[in-house]
């Protein structure tokens, strides 16, 4: 007589494998409520090596699962308190329970219903009884083995995150590092230009243009890695789109397109063409595209800007349509296809006359998205010219904010002059700060350190303190709250001086108690007026 056959849901195969790819590891949980087909299966699982757990019911299951996390669960359909189907998928909605594998048998006939009910339960696999043996180990190998490869994925996407983070975090500080030398260059400029020789006006027009032109760059930095962390905040109203367009072809025409005898046209309709947005960043989007363009044209070339609507123009929810088009090196179907990628760029030649950071693009992008926009690109091919088109909602005329009241006259220094304390740790800057300050008129003190500064503060009583946020001792904020704490100091103007500049930030320095937020590379025109109102300049940044 031959062997009687294991109980419920085994069958004896007749061969062995006589190796394994994948050595048997793993904790498994057979739950099942009939003990003889449960220990069958058990201690088959234990001769091969993995370690078994048995239960009986879905509720032990349920918190056995939740405890102690096994690599797989194999779960009978039929359960004395509920369904296979159930318990599967109450496991599949706790987080930590989602990466366990799970296999599900059956007595009953295995419908092809039945196997997409254990599917969409969350099931990763099922076997109807009775099973082979080994259809059972190969089926358990392979979902253990789909977990392992399912851990890595997830370990490499953490190590991706955690790379990412720390790459939009060396970005912030490497621009942050970039605009204090930025900042000494800019206010050098103004100084050196009183009384220079007629000869060294060019040069000091070329330090100043490419100081401008690396400003930019390191606010693209800035704000790629604001992107790429969704740390961009949109201040919205309702702007005229003209308006901005006029903005920015003003200053690429004077940082650009002047110093390369680009004709650079802009083409507006009779009327307002009102949008939705933040007007600095819609502003920043259209200066960048308009920069693009100028950068890839070549000396003498023409670049267009147009601004539309779009065909369905009598709708109250049609779009503008703004096109740069320029003349100049034109792009391969390779560039367009990742032209608005960050750190993507065209074919730039070793020369890299035409280089850049290749941050540009993706940041407009990003910022059209953000206006619910769309932008593209094309191009007949090298040679041949480029067109971006950006699309933006449109608002009804009738919700158009009324426009703001004039802006208030330049105050002009006093002939008096004021008491200045400058607070900043970068040398170069704090001195060329205090001879731009005293040839305005003004007494000058100075400081390198937060609390030798706030010392300064509290004995010199001045008009005025300049003071940088990043400083050794105590940074720029603790100066002003303690400096706001003393009433006998509520006439004093604080300016805060910060290499960071984003929204966020400016919003933390005004609530120290700042009375403007200078971003350098510091502007002297801006700063001169800052220290001519005195407290007249008070919150008004």
């Amino acid at each position: 007589m031959g062997k009687a056959a294991p109980p419920h849901c085994l069958r004896r195969d007749r061969a062995m494998p006589d190796r394994l790819v994948d050595p048997p590891s793993g904790t498994i949980f057979n739950v099942h409520d009939v003990s003889e087909a449960r220990a069958a299966v058990s201690a088959l699982l234990r001769s091969t090596g993995y370690t078994v757990v048995e239960m009986g019911t879905g509720a032990e299951a349920l918190t056995r699962v939740a405890e102690e996390l096994p690599d797989l669960v194999i779960l009978d359909v039929k359960l004395p308190d509920m369904d296979g189907f159930e318990v599967c998928a109450q496991l599949r909605r706790g987080p930590s329970a989602r990466p366990v594998k799970v296999l599900h048998t059956s007595s009953a006939s295995f419908t092809t219903a039945k196997k997409v009910q254990s599917l969409d339960a969350g099931a990763d696999g099922y076997l109807a009884e009775p099973f082979e043996e080994q259809e059972l180990l190969a089926t358990v190998r392979s979902l253990l083995r789909l977990k392992r490869a399912e851990e890595e994925l997830r370990r490499r996407a953490l190590q991706l995150r955690d790379a990412d983070e720390r790459k939009n975090e060396f970005l912030a500080m490497l621009a942050h590092e970039l605009r204090n030398p930025l900042a000494a260059i800019t206010v050098a400029v103004p100084i050196l230009r009183e009384g220079v020789q007629p000869s060294a006006v060019q040069s000091l027009a070329v330090v100043e243009r490419q100081a401008r032109h690396l400003a930019r760059l390191v606010d693209d930095l800035l704000d790629v890695a604001r992107v790429t962390r969704g740390t961009i905040a949109l201040q919205r109203k309702v702007v005229d789109l003209g308006v901005i367009l006029e903005s920015a072809v003003r200053t690429v025409r004077s940082t650009a397109s002047e110093a390369r005898q680009q004709e650079l046209r802009l083409a507006l309709p009779e009327t307002p063409v009102w949008v939705e947005g933040d007007e600095a960043r819609l502003e920043q989007l259209f200066v960048n595209l308009l920069h693009n363009a100028s950068k890839y044209t070549p000396s003498g070339g023409h670049i267009a800007c147009e601004l539309s609507l779009s065909p369905e123009a009598a709708e109250e929810a049609s779009m503008a349509r703004i096109v740069v088009r320029d003349d100049g090196v034109g792009m391969t179907p390779k560039t367009l296809s990742r032209l608005f990628s960050v750190f993507s760029q065209g074919d730039v030649p070793l020369a890299r006359s035409q280089g850049g950071l290749g941050v540009g693009l993706a940041l407009a992008r990003a910022l059209v998205e953000l206006h619910e926009g769309t932008i593209g690109a094309k191009s007949e091919g090298l040679g041949l010219g480029s067109e971006f088109e950006v699309k933006l909602p449109r608002v009804a005329p009738a919700a158009a904010e009324p426009a703001p009241p004039p802006a208030r006259e330049s105050v002009a220094p006093p002939a008096q002059g004021r008491r200045i304390v400058v607070v900043d740790d970068n040398s170069d800057l704090q001195e060329l700060l205090a001879m731009s300050i005293e040839s305005w008129g003004h007494q000058v003190e100075c400081a390198s350190h937060g609390v030798e500064g706030l010392e300064l503060i509290e004995r010199s009583r001045p008009d005025v303190a300049v003071v940088d946020i990043g400083l050794p001792g105590i940074d720029g904020y603790e100066i002003a709250r303690r400096v706001r704490a003393d009433a006998t100091m509520k006439d004093t103007t604080l300016v805060a001086l910060t290499g960071y500049g984003s929204r966020e930030q400016q919003a933390e320095a005004l609530a120290a108690g700042f009375d403007a937020v200078l971003v350098k590379p510091v502007e002297a025109q801006e700063l001169r007026q800052i220290l001519a109102g005195g407290s007249h300049f008070r919150r008004a940044v």
